[in-house]
């Protein structure tokens, strides 16, 4: 008796099972794009494309008229333009309001390939336009500190190309705190209405800088994954040539995918110029923004940190200084590789540039060419990072090791031109990726 009630409890939970899976495939296929389980079986999202939201210096806000008094992107069309590194047939879009002194309402939102598939151009290719939604509507209010994903779109992306991303504001956000990314190195173009479909922006206003949008997402294979990069105004490509994308994390992307082995990198640029590993400088520090721009990307696998020069130029320049610079900043680097591994992240580490000749950073005391000398010395020894990528011996003046490699060299002795960066993008060890 007992076996037969057993046979009969074993049918009822298959049979309840059974029925849960049809319930479950029904409910899929009446929710289409927007059922949350789809991707899952499909693949995984990751990111394609970063870029360090912070809040927008006075002179890096958008150009008159489209700066008020108290408000900001009044009526105005935003287009700007995004170099993606993996590709995908569906994308979804991040927009940030993380510094936004108010809510941020975005009134329409679309995606184009750009004209001649350029960077920093205005016009679109025809017919290549398409909305994008919000839970299935066109607008979306972005909350004060807080990002908005948008609903997955089916749109073809190849890996290493651009992207238009196109938004309008109706009313514009009601405040002077604008969340950006000033050092775009790309153009981007502002004009009066809604224009978020329209193929060319005929008068329109080109700024500099890439305003709201955060990141771009594509729905990928389980051999994507993607790399991090976390820094200062070396990896957001000082030095580099507007619209060139070769800053070195650019140069590093096209070297991986030349590669079937490491083709399916993302490479993510979460630099920022003049950022601080320890304190806040331009943006929060590294630390407070961890959890932000690496820990919250989607498919991350890899972290390189080439961080620190900021925190020892801007210390005063002496022995005692220097020396506490030195020790808080290896501290601050163990909190980074610890924080990232417990999230299953691989952490690498780069040693910092020689700044020799540079006006700002090199005292004739030589006190923080002593505390950087430290710095990389723990970097190389210490064993912490899961593996070294030796920036500072790639640039280096072969004859003068406490400067730049003359070939190298922007003009400011602290940062590179594409050459020089073509130099740091050639020193990462593919390997670190396969």
């Amino acid at each position: 008796m007992r076996r037969r009630s057993s046979v009969l409890i074993l049918v009822a939970v298959v049979l309840l099972t059974a029925a849960v899976g049809t319930v479950s495939h029904a409910t899929g296929s009446a929710t289409g794009d927007h059922d949350p389980a789809a991707p899952a079986q499909r693949g995984h999202w990751v990111n394609t494309w970063t870029a360090m939201p912070q809040l927008t210096e006075p002179h890096n806000m958008p150009p008159p008229p489209f700066t008020g008094e108290d408000v900001v992107l009044a009526d105005a069309t935003l287009r700007q333009t995004v170099r993606v590194s993996v590709g995908g047939e569906r994308v979804r879009l991040r927009f940030s309001n993380a510094f936004g002194g108010a809510v941020l309402p975005i009134t329409a939102v679309s995606v184009a390939l750009p004209e001649g598939g350029r960077a920093g151009v205005a016009g679109i290719r025809p017919g290549t336009a398409r909305p994008v939604t919000f839970a299935g509507r066109a607008a979306v209010d972005v909350p004060v500190g807080a990002q908005m994903v948008s609903d997955p779109l089916a749109f073809r992306l190849a890996p290493r190309t651009n992207l238009t991303v196109t938004v309008y504001l109706a009313d514009g956000q009601a405040s002077t705190a604008l969340t950006s990314h000033p050092g775009s190195r790309t153009t981007s173009h502002l004009l009066a209405g809604n224009h978020v479909a329209d193929p060319a922006l005929p008068g329109a206003t080109p700024t500099d800088h890439w305003y709201l949008l955060s990141g771009v997402e594509v729905l990928s294979g389980r051999g994507t994954a993607g790399l991090v990069m976390l820094g200062d105004s070396l990896t957001d490509g000082r030095g580099s040539t507007t619209n060139g994308n070769n800053r070195w994390p650019d140069q590093l992307l096209d070297r991986l995918h030349a590669d079937r082995r490491t083709a399916g990198v993302a490479v993510l640029n979460q630099a920022a110029g003049g950022n601080r590993v320890l304190a806040d400088g331009l943006g929060p520090n590294a630390l407070a923004r961890l959890d932000r721009d690496v820990l919250a990307c989607s498919g991350v696998r890899w972290l390189l940190v080439f961080h620190g020069v900021n925190d020892l130029g801007v210390a005063p320049a002496t022995e005692a200084a220097q020396k506490a610079m030195a020790e808080d900043l290896i501290a601050g680097y163990e909190q980074i590789i610890d924080r990232a591994n417990a999230q299953g992240i691989t952490v690498y580490g780069a040693t910092l540039l020689p700044f020799g000749g540079n006006e700002g950073y090199d005292d004739p005391a030589g006190h923080r060419a002593a505390a950087r000398r430290t710095v990389n010395d723990w970097i190389r020894a210490s064993g912490r990072f899961d593996a070294v990528v030796d920036f500072d011996r790639a640039s280096r003046d072969p004859a003068d090791p406490e400067r730049l490699n003359p070939a190298y060299d922007d003009g400011d002795h602290l940062h590179l031109n594409p050459t020089g960066y073509r130099a740091l993008a050639d020193a990462v060890p593919a390997r670190l990726f396969r």
